[in-house]
């Protein structure tokens, strides 16, 4: 499955060359430029949260994990889970590795799944820092307000469908 993907993204990487190879070579060179760049610039943060996540899940107090994100923790689980995610500074590597590492520690999918929706809706540092910066306030804090439900939404319908 995973080779499956990475082909797939390469074949995306192709055709966008080909695009810009047929408006210019200038175009083909600088696009490529820019992509080595930010891929440099990246790599050394993709490592180091690769190798964090490791710790982490070696780390996180399984003793702990369960009572609190368990399957049987229920909603009061959920909640600390959407807390959890608004609160979790950092990017991709570092949201998915803890939503992984909790539950190789026993957590529940439902809890799983409210951590990482509520990361990826509304982490508390990304509302900060980029959105209020771009955006008009309003806007974000209506659209922060308007994702509040879906974590719980998304934790209820993996309850209701069953294991993923």
């Amino acid at each position: 499955m995973m080779l499956a993907v990475d082909l797939m993204l390469w074949l995306f990487v192709v055709a966008l060359a080909l695009a810009a190879a047929m408006r210019g070579r200038l175009l083909l060179v600088q696009g490529t430029r820019a992509g080595v760049i930010d891929f440099l610039h990246l790599l050394p943060r993709i490592g180091i949260g690769v190798i964090g996540a490791g710790y982490i899940a070696e780390i996180l107090p399984r003793a702990l994990i369960a009572p609190w994100l368990g399957a049987e923790s229920g909603l009061t689980g959920i909640v600390i889970a959407v807390l959890g995610g608004a609160l979790t500074p950092g990017g991709p590597v570092v949201g998915f590795a803890i939503g992984a590492a909790a539950l190789k520690g026993g957590a529940g999918a439902p809890q799983v799944i409210a951590y990482s929706t509520a990361w990826a809706l509304y982490a508390v540092h990304r509302l900060v820092l980029y959105e209020v910066p771009m955006m008009p306030a309003r806007v974000v804090w209506l659209r922060a307000l308007v994702s509040l439900p879906l974590p719980f939404i998304a934790a209820g319908a993996a309850i209701l469908i069953g294991k993923p």
